[in-house]
């Protein structure tokens, strides 16, 4: 190895001749090709690699596929050697040369030596400082997932937990209502009402609408009080419970007056009774449908969001991703008006969906929990004038004072309580968007409004 070659290194600009005459002698000089794979991801990072020709990109396994994280293409740049510092470490990545050039690889062994002979409180300091943030940093970002972890969970239980508890009281219902309408059949028999009358009634059941004023509770109301008015004068008992179902099906006093021709004051109040169950019986089915739907609705978001039947990197649809992220962290939007505002035409751009679902997922967090439960937050996603499909996230709280944005994206940096937030968020947001994305993100906020910009290229890495 040359070490005048080393020497016109900036990387190397503090090393004296035979600092570099030794590192060029540990050193091994190694020609690579195009495509040859210099380090794997998750092999023991115990060789120094120093690019001195040619290009290097370096790519990360994300599920199933492999997607580029960044590259090395200036002399001097370097990966690796980690396990001088410390024995276990291993390469988060994989390294493959893109053309042809040359590298000095250096055994961690090697380089630790010459860093204990060179500069022994350096390493020291260096092996203390990697020891120190490692175990920050990992302890910070368990706990992040952690709490984004509860946050989501929380807020399926609680969106999960409503239709479930409605279709449960409603099964209950059905119960008692499918035993009712049996009883009434029974002793509509014990009257000889006869095969056509038992027509006449069942037709006269399915020509029941539900009335156009059922979202008026005053006009059903007063439907329900006139159809008890009815039933009363008619002989009918218990109309306090069928009044309310007969009410709410749409039947009035002239429909009343029908069946009363029909069954005879005889028959009337068991034939009404089986009636008013039967169309208890439709609402409560009806109820279960709408349940069960919410929920296979909800089972639909999270799979939207978490992604864990696709692909990796594949092409998708920003909104879809925003709108599943709504709908998980929709119990705490309780008092929050959502405002949408989605271009028709918007391109699908080529991204890790499950990646920024994070990213919306910690931008409306943020917004509410600005907000302080009273507000708007307001999602929309066009495309800007350079092409790229541009996603802000604006609310309506007090906004970011100066000093607070420029730190926001500083790691471990928050403005929250302790315990409620770890400082993560919006740098893991940030690193995903530019570092996994080739996006940008930036801030633009003043008293009353903050809005969170994050720009994709539509063709993603890809571009």
């Amino acid at each position: 190895m040359d070490a005048q070659e080393l020497r016109r290194l900036p990387l190397f600009a503090g090393l004296d001749e035979e600092q570099v005459a030794e590192l060029a002698r540990v050193g091994d000089e190694r020609v690579i090709e195009a495509g040859q794979e210099l380090w794997q991801e998750g092999q023991p990072a115990d060789v120094w690699w120093v690019l001195l020709e040619g290009s290097i990109a370096i790519s990360k396994r994300v599920g199933k596929e492999r997607t580029v994280v960044g590259s090395m293409a200036e002399p001097g740049q370097w990966a690796g050697g980690f396990a001088a510092w410390d024995p276990n470490n291993y390469f988060f990545a994989t390294g493959r040369a893109l053309e042809r050039g040359r590298v000095l690889a250096v055994p961690a062994e090697e380089l630790r030596r010459l860093g204990d002979e060179w500069f022994a409180f350096g390493v020291h300091f260096i092996r203390g400082l990697v020891d120190t943030v490692r175990r920050v940093e990992s302890t910070a970002r368990q706990r992040e997932a952690l709490v984004a972890l509860g946050t989501l969970a929380a807020g399926l239980a609680h969106e999960i937990n409503n239709p479930a508890a409605a279709a449960t009281r409603a099964v209950d219902s059905l119960t008692t209502t499918s035993e009712a309408i049996v009883s009434s059949l029974t002793r509509l028999s014990t009257y000889g009402v006869s095969s056509e009358q038992f027509a006449e009634i069942d037709a006269l059941r399915r020509a029941v609408r539900p009335a156009e004023t059922g979202s008026n509770p005053l006009a059903l109301a007063d439907r329900e009080d006139d159809l008890s008015a009815w039933l009363t004068s008619h002989g009918v008992e218990r109309e306090w419970e069928l009044a309310p179902a007969l009410a709410a099906a749409g039947v009035d006093r002239a429909w009343c007056d029908r069946i009363a021709a029909v069954l005879g004051p005889e028959a009337l109040a068991v034939g009404i009774e089986w009636v008013a169950h039967s169309v208890t019986m439709q609402t409560l089915l009806s109820e279960v449908k709408d349940a069960t739907s919410r929920v296979s609705g909800l089972v639909a978001a999270v799979r939207s969001y978490s992604q864990l039947d696709r692909a990796a990197v594949q092409r998708i649809d920003v909104t879809e991703g925003l709108e599943s992220t709504v709908v998980m962290l929709g119990y705490k939007l309780n008092g929050i008006i959502v405002e949408r505002d989605f271009a028709s035409d918007l391109p699908t751009i080529q991204a890790i969906p499950g990646e920024l679902n994070q990213v919306w997922t910690n931008l409306i967090d943020n917004a509410v929990d600005a907000m302080e439960g009273t507000g708007t937050l307001r999602l929309s996603a066009h495309v800007d004038d350079l092409g790229r499909v541009a996603v802000e996230v604006a609310d309506t709280g007090p906004g970011m004072p100066p000093e607070v944005q420029a730190r926001a994206f500083e790691p471990f940096y928050t403005t929250k309580d302790v315990g409620k937030g770890t400082g993560l968020g919006l740098d893991i947001s940030r690193r995903i968007i530019e570092e996994r994305h080739s996006g940008e993100m930036w801030i633009d906020s003043e008293p009353g409004r903050t809005i969170m910009r994050v720009t994709l290229p539509i063709l993603g890495q890809d571009a």
